[in-house]
């Protein structure tokens, strides 16, 4: 029998034991792993670190297609850019051909740049610009408008002159020795006679001159300033002899605030103000233009602005007038009413008149009024009266002779 003593001393050695067969399973793994990889790379020693923590070289990788796949790379969605405008022809101009003076600021400038555009293919209209872009009224020490416009018409001699300034002037004024805060009391009189002064000088010429107001701008400040200045403006145009445009409404929303974007002069959404919300782009140069372009050919004496003007060389067969048409006499009949009091062959209508008094003593008149309905006919539907009465033989009779026979 084995003894107490050797049963301790087996137990005791037990973990020992266990430890020695898992190294021993363990080598016997490494000896038979360590000839396939001798394949690729030299043999090494293997420990339980190389087991639980293989090297990188060692790592198994996933196949190909279980590998995660990269994203695609979404584009970001570009903003819409204004559609390509056709290209407009330009065309040789006349010698003779007769100048539109535009004349202001630098809003000025960009008006002139769509007139431009928008007679482009007129060989008779030139448009000359004589802006300047940081000018106004309010520093007539750096260019002096009144003074100036009167040169300006003697050289370049125009058929029409085409004004748009106010966009600098909102800043001090010197009025005497006093510089005034814009739209203060004594700041409107100064620059409402600054104005008028211009509107003097343009008349004194005899030239018939459009006024075209200042549009609205991103500042709300701004815009509230630019909408007394054309009220100013106006009133100055109008008491000279001049014809005031406003362009207002087409760089505003339904609820007249200020807009980047916009429709252009076809109704297309496109931009029509830079990003500092004061100049215009291309298309709001052209909409400004736009507005001008009906008074100003109606002070040129034309129908559209690619209408020619230019005179006929001499000696050139001169065209008979076409005759106008004979109007067609057109035999319309005269509408007629619904209701019309004819068409019923009455003479007045419903109600025109008091209706008759109805007898009292009618069946419908007393269910209306005393609410008293007629007796009903015995033996009727609508006799409800009970004993039933005994008909007499001669109403048996009568019934007897409508009843139909039976049919055999």
């Amino acid at each position: 029998m084995v003894s107490a003593a050797r049963i301790r001393m087996l137990v005791r050695r037990a973990p020992i034991l266990i430890a020695a067969v898992i190294l021993l399973a363990i080598g016997s793994l490494g000896a038979f792993h360590a000839p396939a990889m001798a394949q690729d790379q030299p043999s090494h020693g293997w420990s339980l670190r190389d087991l639980l923590f293989p090297r990188r070289s060692e790592r198994v990788e996933p196949p190909a297609e279980l590998q995660p796949k990269p994203r695609p790379k979404v584009k970001k969605a570009r903003p819409p850019q204004e559609p390509a405008a056709p290209e407009t022809p330009v065309v040789e101009k006349a010698p003779d051909a007769r100048v539109v003076l535009v004349v202001g600021d630098f809003m000025a400038s960009g008006l002139a740049e769509g007139l431009d555009t928008a007679f482009a293919d007129n060989a008779g209209v030139r448009i000359v610009s004589r802006s300047n872009g940081s000018s106004g009224f309010v520093r007539d020490d750096f260019y002096d408008w009144p003074k100036q416009i009167k040169s300006l018409i003697e050289t370049e001699k125009p058929a029409a002159v085409v004004v748009m300034l106010g966009s600098n002037d909102r800043q001090q004024m010197r009025v005497g020795d006093v510089r005034e805060q814009p739209r203060s009391e004594n700041w409107n009189k100064e620059y409402e006679r600054r104005t008028n002064a211009f509107g003097e000088a343009i008349a004194s010429t005899k030239v018939p001159f459009l006024w075209v107001g200042m549009p609205s701008f991103r500042v709300p400040k701004m815009t509230s300033d630019m909408l007394a200045f054309n009220d100013i403006y106006h009133s100055s145009a109008e008491s000279h002899g001049g014809e005031f445009v406003d362009v207002w409404e087409g760089f505003v929303d339904e609820n007249g605030a200020f807009v980047t974007s916009g429709p252009d002069i076809n109704g297309q959404p496109v931009r029509l103000r830079a990003d500092d919300g004061i100049n215009v782009s291309k298309a709001g140069k052209r909409k400004l233009a736009f507005y001008t372009e009906k008074p100003l050919m109606k002070i040129l004496g034309l129908t559209t602005p690619g209408a020619v003007t230019v005179s006929a060389p001499a000696g050139a067969p001169v065209e008979a007038p076409t005759p106008a048409p004979v109007p067609v006499i057109v035999d319309r009949t005269v509408p007629m009413l619904l209701n019309d009091p004819a068409l019923d062959g009455g003479s007045e209508l419903l109600g025109a008149a008091p209706p008759a008094k109805a007898d009292a003593n009618l069946p419908g008149e007393k269910l209306v009024i005393t609410g008293k309905s007629s007796e009903a006919s015995p033996g009727r539907a609508d006799d409800f009266s009970w004993p039933q009465p005994k008909a007499s033989p001669a109403t048996a009779a009568a019934a007897a002779s409508t009843t139909t026979p039976a049919i055999p």
